[in-house]
């Protein structure tokens, strides 16, 4: 592309464009082909993308018009987001594991004239959907097998003929790509990410290119999270689906920005094998990825032999010593503690940090939903500096952090510089008001006005509170962080009038290694009750231990010793609680909750409505007398 056309727009695109001609042969990413990591250097990534750019141009993609991408985390899913940016297109991500109906919806709302899907799976939903999606002009297929000779529909384009396509109309145009470039605009529409939906149709939020720049200066350049900030020197594996805002933040825009090199995981089950391969320096995961690490240690220990078990749960009970003297300094070692894990270190914390791919970790962050505090204070325990952050797509993930030497347990941090958080006064939401809050909803201005007042104000729909901690040494400012209760749509109101906050009672119960998914149900009730989903992996190893026999998920949840073994658990949660809020019943859910049934959202997140209506039955059982 010639470097005659300047832009004077800053953008996504522009910093890798300029990072590939600074060190273009600088690794920006690696990806695993046939067992083998595969590096992509930044002279690679850019000629990526350009192809894709100038396929894009071809096909007749003008600004603004929807291109989505239907696919795993890999670096098609980089060329064709940053192509379509390049074009000042409007990139729509879907997530992998959405049904037919949903990609009907997303590809119909959006408009997207093109979807680049990743193979004959992804393709065969486009195309049993397609005539819902008048927009839809082609459908690009990246892995070959089983789509290419099979289907007949003049719509779909194999990836190579794609960027075939691509070199052809840079050669007979060399400029067009660095001109449509030079046009963008800071108000230029760049992504629509869709909301879960869990209370009703996912909402298109638009972020734009200066939502996303200040993202970037805030997060990424300023050292929003980590200290010091990122660099060409860090590590992250990329493995939550990419069309969420905290992926796309920690994969896209810390890869551009900073220069930190993305290794993409084979596939979701794959992650801990990646992360023992890989060693990443910057970790993020949402909290079931947290809960599910922590699982999997209970059932490695629970399978050693006598003596290994006993040694590592000795430092697994030093380490919960450390952990609590981390959250009494705020995240900070005393001489003591630092001595006393260096010997762990040696005998046991260095070993299981290795083997859970987290030996190099220097910042590791939770967010996208609450987390129980003894699991983020197990891992900083063993030595992870673990951080909890709040954020939504709707503000570009900005609003704020517990930082490093300064985390308070229990609270989503403070809010990052020059961002204005403040709480309604009669409900406790949240809002916060900065440059990073998004456009709108996209085709739904009533939803946008709903959310986005005149004032600037986004409102969360989140409640909240403030934890003021005193200073720990004279002249230091006192510390004031954020405490999320729950959503206000969550909130349960009994039979006897008192407001209960469901999601803190949801996560502790869901701090056991035992379960996985835990839903309080109470609201116009006498009591609490809970639907309860058994952790499959360590319930069964933990009645394999006991000589147990069992078929199914079923069949394990139905054994009166697994019962037992959880209201053991409810017992000891409901003694950290008020009466009030304290689990009187609960029920088993017969089986594991998955997305394609509606039961989860795509970033598995539990759909109250559709649970109470699928487990009725189950709900009313409990409050029979």
């Amino acid at each position: 592309m010639s470097t005659a056309i300047r832009t004077t727009t800053t953008t996504i695109v522009t910093r890798v464009r300029d990072r590939a001609a600074a060190t273009p042969d600088g690794v920006a990413m690696r990806e695993k082909e046939l067992g083998i990591w595969r590096e992509v250097t930044w002279a690679e990534y850019w000629e990526q993308v350009t192809l894709v750019a100038a396929a894009l141009l071809a096909l007749g993609v003008e600004p603004g018009d929807r291109v989505a991408v239907h696919m795993e985390n890999r670096r098609e899913w980089l060329y064709c987001d940053l192509g379509t940016v390049a074009v000042r297109g409007i990139t729509v991500g879907l997530y992998p594991t959405n049904p037919a109906p949903e990609v009907a919806y997303l590809l119909g709302h959006s408009g997207a004239k093109v979807l680049v899907a990743e193979d004959q799976e992804q393709v065969d939903k486009a195309l049993a959907v397609a005539d819902e999606c008048p927009a839809l002009e082609r459908v690009v297929y990246v892995e070959p097998r089983g789509v290419r000779g099979r289907y007949s529909d003049p719509r779909l384009m194999a990836w190579p003929d794609f960027l075939a396509l691509g070199a052809e109309h840079a050669r007979a145009h060399p400029e067009a790509v660095a001109e449509r470039m030079a046009a963008a605009r800071p108000d230029d529409p760049m992504t629509l990410i869709y909301t879960s939906g869990t209370t009703g149709p996912p909402k298109g939020a638009i972020l734009t290119v200066a939502n996303i720049e200040y993202a970037v200066e805030r997060l990424v350049l300023g050292g929003g999270f980590t200290s010091p900030p990122p660099s060409e020197r860090d590590l992250s594996l990329s493995y939550l689906p990419l069309c969420h805002v905290a992926e796309r933040a920690f994969t896209v825009w810390y890869n551009a920005a900073a220069g930190v090199q993305v290794n993409f995981a084979e596939s979701i089950d794959t992650v801990q094998a990646n992360l023992r391969e890989v060693q990443p320096t910057i970790l993020f995961g949402v909290p079931r990825i947290w809960e599910k690490v922590l699982a999997s240690v209970e059932i490695r220990v629970g399978s050693a032999t006598p003596a290994k078990r006993a040694l590592t749960r000795f430092w697994l009970r030093v380490a919960d010593r450390i952990g609590d003297a981390l959250v009494r300094n705020h995240g900070n070692h005393t001489p003591l503690t630092r001595l006393v894990y260096a010997v762990g270190w040696v005998m046991c914390y260095r070993a299981l940090r290795e083997r859970l791919g987290m030996r190099r970790v220097r910042y590791a962050a939770s967010g996208a939903a609450p987390i129980a505090p003894d699991v983020l204070k197990f891992f900083m325990g063993i030595g992870v500096p673990m951080h909890e952050l709040y954020g939504m797509t709707e503000n570009t993930a900005i609003a704020t952090g517990n930082r490093p030497g300064r985390v308070v347990l229990g609270t989503v941090g403070e809010p990052h510089p020059g961002v204005e958080v403040r709480l309604d006064e009669a409900t406790g939401e949240i809002l916060t008001r900065h440059p990073g809050n998004f456009a709108g909803y996209w085709r739904d201005p009533r939803a946008t006005a709903d959310v986005l007042d005149e004032d600037g104000w986004l409102h969360t729909g989140d409640v909240g509170e403030w934890v003021e901690t005193p200073p720990r040494r004279p002249g230091e400012e006192p510390m004031r962080h954020l405490k999320i209760t729950d959503r206000m749509k969550d909130i349960i109101i009994t039979a006897g009038g008192k407001n209960v906050a469901p999601s803190e009672i949801e996560n502790a119960l869901k701090a056991s290694p035992y379960i996985k998914e835990a839903v309080v149900v109470g609201d116009r009730r006498p009591y609490l009750t809970a639907l309860i989903g058994i952790e499959q992996d360590t319930v069964g190893e933990w009645a394999r231990r006991r000589g147990l026999p069992y078929t199914t998920y079923r069949d394990l949840s139905e054994k009166p010793e697994v019962r037992e073994l959880v209201q053991g658990v409810v017992t000891a949660v409901n003694a950290r609680f008020a009466r009030v809020e304290q689990i009187k019943r609960f029920a088993f859910l017969p089986k594991e909750l998955d997305h394609e049934d509606g039961e989860l959202t795509a970033t598995q997140k539990v759909r109250r409505g559709a649970i109470a209506n699928l487990f009725e039955d189950l709900v009313e059982g409990m409050y029979r007398t």
